[in-house]
């Protein structure tokens, strides 16, 4: 039991209790909304179960982050000081944005297949700014 308490106590995700073992809230609610917004994309959106897991976990990783540390969702994520930057910011920015519409389009994907491909996009690009929010705090 010791050399148990020893190795769950080196991380600071799992806490040891004397009747088991308690993990880290995050986790298993994070879970629970990514796997709610994976059946809502099945069940209304689109029926291939490999493309909505993707789905499904992407949204898994932005709950986890969310729950798990402490920053503003919308609030401001990038802020680049010269001139050439916010202009490359920008035109970075605007390929995002259109580049799932452009594959809708060059794919000529129904009503309900767009709006999952969107979904897909818009959690991919959330994800990464939000992993790097949370690594940015975790550096402070």
């Amino acid at each position: 039991m010791q050399d148990a308490e020893d190795l769950c106590s080196k991380h600071n995700h799992i806490q040891v209790q004397q009747r088991g073992v308690k993990f880290n809230k995050p986790l298993p609610l994070a879970v629970l909304i990514g796997c709610c917004v994976g059946g809502g994309v099945y069940r209304f959106l689109l029926s291939d179960w490999f493309f909505v897991s993707s789905i499904a976990t992407i949204y898994i990783g932005i709950a986890y982050f969310i729950l798990a540390y402490d920053f503003a969702l919308l609030g401001e994520q990038f802020t680049f000081y010269e001139r050439y930057d916010r202009l490359g910011y920008a035109v970075g920015v605007f390929g995002l944005s259109i580049g799932p519409l452009a594959l809708i389009e060059y794919v000529e994907l129904q009503e309900s297949e767009a709006v999952g491909v969107l979904m897909w996009s818009l959690g991919m690009i959330a994800y990464f700014v939000i992993i790097s929010n949370a690594r940015t705090q975790q550096r402070q």
